[in-house]
């Protein structure tokens, strides 16, 4: 427990309770511990708001569905419990809100699918300071997305990112902040963790979805923000050629928000105005305004 006035940096609800720190839930014969199958998502707050709260709050139970998992609660009440959490903090403490369901048992009917009956949730808030929008540096990765005929490209699924990671390894490993990801057909995804726009003649674009990755919600705000602006944005498909072209390139996502890309390969990218327009209408947006 908390001593004092300390605010805790970590808060888990599981089965009732809030535990503090990082407790442990998942054993060795747990099915997610050995055959991956866990989906979660995640939201943000900070300076007092929640952006898109709702949206995140429902889509894990849709990715719990996609992988075979029975969602346990209602959308509305995993906001609830998220906005019970986030009384655990500050008003305005940067937060990750992370609701996650997971198989404990398995299903011995499928040999190595987990039972439905047998799904667990937890939601688990932390202290996680917001990225200052410095901006970050891309390079190509040679490792592809996969596609719904692979993965379960559908759902925030925890065993997609081992093959981000390696990409973001890569990246790492090449002085570079992130990496840009092709799907199977050599067209451009995302980044390695967050969606990717490019800007070209004042037309913003970014990889239409095509099931090799999840369309984003707070890339999906971004589009309805810029367009409502009267902003032009064009989903479709995209090669890595178009981006070596770009004027503009940013990236958008739940963890960094909207984040400008300053060099990409060996060009130096400056963060442009509709980059800045689109933090901007993002921040009123979450906001209220």
């Amino acid at each position: 427990m908390s001593h004092g006035n300390e605010v805790p940096m970590s808060w888990t609800w599981y089965d009732g309770r809030w535990l503090e720190g990082n407790p442990p839930l998942i054993g060795p014969r747990s099915h997610a511990f050995w055959l991956g199958t866990s989906v979660f998502d995640g939201a943000r707050a900070f300076e007092g708001v929640a952006p898109d709260l709702d949206r995140h709050c429902h889509r894990v139970n849709a990715s719990a569905l996609a992988v075979g998992l029975a969602p346990t609660l209602r959308g509305e009440e995993i906001i609830e419990l998220a906005e019970e959490g986030r009384r655990r903090f500050a008003r305005d403490a940067a937060l990750y809100i992370r609701p996650s369901y997971w198989g404990e048992l398995d299903d011995p009917t499928l040999v190595i699918g987990a039972d439905p009956a047998s799904t667990r949730f937890a939601m688990t808030l932390w202290e996680a300071p917001m990225h200052e929008p410095t901006g970050i540096s891309v390079t190509l990765s040679r490792f592809r997305r996969p596609s719904l005929e692979c993965m379960p490209t559908n759902a925030k699924a925890s065993c997609l990112y081992p093959n981000n990671a390696r990409a973001a390894r890569e990246a790492r490993d090449k002085g570079f902040d992130n990496a840009l990801v092709l799907d199977l057909l050599g067209n451009v995804a995302e980044l390695a963790s967050a969606n990717v726009f490019m800007v070209k003649d004042g037309v913003v674009l970014t990889p239409a979805a095509n099931g090799t990755y999840l369309a984003g919600i707070t890339r999906a705000r971004t589009i309805d923000l810029l367009r409502k602006a009267g902003t032009a944005v064009v989903e479709k498909t995209l090669r890595y050629e178009d981006f070596l072209e770009a004027d503009e390139m940013f990236s958008t996502g739940n963890y960094t928000k909207v984040m400008p890309i300053i060099r990409f390969e060996h060009r130096v990218l400056e963060p442009g105005p509709v980059y800045r327009l689109a933090r901007r209408l993002y921040w009123d947006f979450a906001h209220g305004g």
